[in-house]
């Protein structure tokens, strides 16, 4: 038995999985919160409690060693020697990286180059791992990346319609994201299917606040939504989506807003938010449609309908699917959002009960027995795919010495 911790470092936060593995037990998970500024908040898991404190932390650093401290006033571990390797979670692998690896200087040095790719991701990735790489200096660190799962896409699926110089030198092309997800209901769903993962056409569904469709054949990502960056896709909670380009110029002549402000627009006050006028929160927004209001069922509408366009979609570029999946914050929880995707989708096979629809972060299957296409809600677990990730890499480093 190893104790793995799970590490997804943000540019002011920092969550946090402690895993015995192989059995995969959760024995703590937390969350630092307003890392660098006034009154930070840590919380973590203690015998399934929540311990919340709230104290200044000023950097990365100050958050891993308070988060290690804790692992031992807690009696969480009785020594940070228990902990045998490190996993951390990076957005952006770009072309070099598609599959974990172990973190050394220059494995860490490529992810620092790849942050023009993900300007707001990559460095506070970098930092996290740097953070934990002080005060943890011989436990072996692995990296886990977002977008190396969909590293498998053929050429049509992730080439843009440009010159293709630009892909050449500038490595412009569809990278998707949610990768790690995205491979965990996979291989999920062919443990419940009771069928091997080689023989499945799978269209999984991760809708949360950032959503993303993935169209899965044989294991491996041959398409989804999302695009050069995570803005791409179906509308989802802040962000447009996918939009005319020619619209960029066209708000920025009309608005007198420069292209960085627009983008901030297309990236934080669009999706459900800008159409609804409410809120990002799903939850708010299929509150206020039953209390009758109109732009807030326009806002559930489009969300959905993209969604469907998708699944369509990525039906026919697989010829036919075995299971649709949904995942994440929305897919788990909102029987509304699943009901309204869904709708209309017999004609190819899913049937689908409203029945047993009516659940939240549940596993369970939702279509008729007798439904050639099979609909399932799997309950995302990143970090325990970080962690099977860590201990592999560990375990093929061993054998290799």
């Amino acid at each position: 038995m190893s104790k793995i911790i799970a590490i997804n470092a943000g540019s002011s936060s920092l969550k946090f999985q402690l895993f015995e593995m192989p059995s995969e037990e959760v024995l703590t998970a937390g969350l630092v919160e307003r890392i660098g500024l006034e009154k930070g908040v840590f919380t973590i898991l203690v015998n399934g409690e929540k311990v919340k404190e709230t104290v200044d932390i000023p950097d990365h650093a100050a958050a891993v060693k308070m988060l290690l401290s804790k692992l031992t006033h807690f009696g969480i571990v009785e020594s940070l020697n228990e902990i045998e390797g490190i996993g951390h979670r990076i957005v952006h692998g770009g072309e070099i990286f598609n599959h974990s690896v172990l973190i050394t200087d220059e494995t860490l040095q490529k992810i620092e180059e790849l942050s023009d790719l993900a300007p707001l991701h990559n460095p506070a990735n970098v930092v996290g791992i740097k953070a934990f790489k002080e005060v943890l200096p011989n436990v072996d660190a692995v990296a886990v990346f977002d977008t190396a799962f969909h590293q498998t896409m053929p050429e049509r699926s992730f080439l843009y319609s440009l010159p293709y110089e630009y892909y050449e030198k500038y490595g412009i092309r569809k990278y998707g994201f949610h990768g790690t997800s995205h491979k965990y209901v996979s291989e999920r769903a062919a443990e419940l299917l009771g069928r091997p993962i080689e023989q499945l056409r799978l269209i999984s569904c991760h809708l949360g606040n950032g959503a993303s469709i993935a169209a899965i054949e044989g294991g491996k990502s041959i398409d989804t939504s999302m695009g050069f960056t995570p803005l791409a896709g179906v509308a989802m909670g802040t962000r447009s989506g996918n939009i005319d380009p020619a619209l960029i110029p066209f708000i920025m002549e009309k608005t007198g807003q420069s292209e960085m402000e627009v983008l901030d627009i297309l990236n934080k006050k669009s999706g459900v938010l800008g159409i609804s006028g409410l809120s990002s929160d799903l939850r708010d927004i299929e509150q206020a449609t039953k209390e009758g209001n109109v732009r807030a069922e326009t806002a559930l509408e489009v969300f959905a309908s993209r969604i469907h366009k998708y699944i369509g979609s990525y039906a026919a570029q697989m010829s036919g699917v075995d299971a649709i999946i949904f995942t994440a914050g929305i897919g788990e929880n909102s029987d509304i959002i699943r009901s309204r995707v869904l709708h209309g989708l017999e004609f190819m096979g899913v049937y689908w009960d409203p029945a047993l629809n009516q659940v939240r972060g549940e596993e369970r299957f939702i279509s008729y027995p007798y439904s050639p296409v099979k609909v399932i809600i799997i309950p995302t677990n990143e970090e325990v795919m970080i962690a099977r990730d860590v201990v592999q890499m560990i375990n093929s480093c061993t054998l290799l010495v």
